[in-house]
């Protein structure tokens, strides 16, 4: 959903800027031959892990933590997988200590409770990454945090593209992962609404970062923080002025059907909220904005905030809804098209009667024309093929969003997201999003998971530990009628 290349371009380029004592050459150039090499870098800036009796009082190394910062922020996009590599490789765990250690346990538990305690203290400690002591000098530094978040992205970035994808590298990944969602647990976030009162670079960043509706002009995000809109945004002390993720909210006095009701092009910018008329909060886009921060738990905390103080400024609302997009939808639908076609059963999607109404519109081979029709969204351009596809595209969309799977879960990540949260699957809603993009993800067809507060807690537990997904009856009759009429 994110579009990540453009949004860490723009990104880095803010924070050389911030980092001018730290960066002298900006990212992308290359360290010239007079420049350290990568090993003599680590050398000198990774440092030897304390000693176990001394763990406690660890000796701050600020300035071979800014060698580091800033000779990473010169190296080129080619250089870094392979310096990340080294540094994961090189300077992780100390196996040989390990087995040392390992060794020590097994002779302490024949001992008294506080020598096995204090021998299973030291392998815990023997277990650390040298380089993990690394971060945390670099967290003390000013920006150092979000340093260490957009060292993450990159080590995600090595991962999927596989240009540095080594056990090691994962093992990184998972450490900082968890220090990170130690480091942005929900005690150190701040909620703050955004309006147009709020700084010009904060309402350029919140413009940046919307992945799922993109912001046109000043005028669009003007009024997505105007009347009868919020935006809100959780940010962390050590990152100031730097949204983690974002939230947008229509008021409304029902729940919507249509993205377009909400973005439309021609809103009046002038216009008083009346409290009346606002019973329902639809959770429209939710974006993260920084990558590193992938699998830190932030969505789910911004939501539960947003509906308390959402609560406390409009008491009387009394429904809480998502408007949410199906972003794999047809990339399924095509794929599974594509495999009936194979098998000469394209008919077992369709009913008779909807295949033969099928024929009738289109011309020359069906199957080969409907798929080349579905795929480039010619199809919506026939209110006749519009009005006939309705039918099983939403039966298909309904068995999508409920009985495709993932690791048991649902395989809709929208869908995972908001379940694990406790919503219900509300509804679906045709030509919901007629724009290109709505379009070319799920035939415009939009969803709507709603909060039932009193629900929630039970409905999350639920899916987590039995993947049990709640439904509303709309979605369990074209489930029901999906699984009678189309042979998935």
């Amino acid at each position: 959903m994110v579009r990540w290349p453009l949004l860490w371009a723009q990104r880095r380029k803010a924070a050389a800027a911030a980092w001018l004592t730290l960066s002298p050459t900006p990212r992308g150039g290359s360290t010239s031959a007079a420049s350290p090499d990568m090993d003599d870098v680590l050398r000198r800036t990774v440092a030897a892990v304390p000693p176990y009796e001394i763990r406690q009082k660890p000796a701050l190394h600020e300035a071979p933590s800014r060698e580091f910062v800033r000779f990473y922020r010169c190296l080129g996009d080619a250089e870094r997988p392979v310096f990340l590599a080294k540094l994961a490789a090189d300077y992780g765990t100390d196996h040989g200590m390990v087995s040392e250690v390992c060794g020590r346990l097994k002779e302490a538990q024949s001992r008294d409770l506080g020598t096995l305690l204090k021998a299973e203290d030291r392998l815990r400690y023997s277990l650390t990454p040298r380089y993990k002591f690394l971060i945390s000098h670099i967290c003390r530094l000013e920006g150092g945090v979000k340093f260490i978040v957009d060292l993450r992205a990159d080590i995600l970035q090595c991962l999927q593209s596989k240009t540095a994808d080594t056990p090691q590298i994962r093992e990184m990944n998972g450490i900082l992962k968890t220090l990170l969602s130690d480091w942005f647990s929900i005690g150190f976030l701040n909620l703050e609404r955004i309006t147009w009162q709020s700084s010009c670079d904060l309402l350029q960043k919140i413009s940046e970062y919307e992945a799922v509706h993109p912001v046109r002009n000043w005028a669009d995000i003007k009024r997505r923080v105007g009347p009868y809109r919020r935006c809100y945004v959780f940010t962390h002390n050590a990152m100031p002025r730097e949204p983690l993720i974002v939230l947008h909210v229509a008021l409304t006095d029902d729940i919507s059907n249509n993205i377009q009701a909400i973005v439309r092009k021609d809103p009046s910018l002038e216009m008083t909220e009346d409290v009346n008329k606002i019973t329902t909060a639809i959770f429209y886009s939710i974006s993260s904005s920084q990558r590193g921060l992938q699998g830190v738990e932030l969505g789910t905390y911004l939501i539960k905030r947003v509906v308390k103080e959402l609560q406390a400024e409009f008491p009387q609302m009394n429904q809480f809804s998502s408007l949410s997009p199906i972003p794999d939808f047809k990339k399924w639908l095509l794929g599974t098209f594509n495999n009936k076609v194979k098998e000469e059963k394209s008919n077992q999607i369709f009913t008779e009667l909807e295949f033969k109404e099928i024929q009738d519109i289109i011309e020359g081979p069906v199957s080969e024309r409907l798929h080349h029709l579905l795929s480039n969204n010619e199809w919506v351009k026939s209110d006749k093929l519009v009005r006939v596809l309705e039918t099983p595209l939403m039966r298909l969309c309904a068995w999508y969003l409920y009985g495709e799977k993932h690791r048991g879960g649902a395989l809709d990540p929208v869908a995972n997201f908001h379940l694990q949260n406790g919503a219900v699957i509300w509804r679906i809603n045709w030509l919901a999003d007629t724009s290109s993009r709505g379009l070319s993800s799920s035939f415009g067809i939009m969803a709507n998971y709603r909060y039932l507060l009193e629900d929630t807690n039970r409905n999350s537990v639920q899916y987590l530990r039995t993947r049990h997904i709640e439904a509303s009856e709309q979605i369990l009759s074209l489930v029901a009628q999906c699984q009678t009429i189309s042979k998935l």
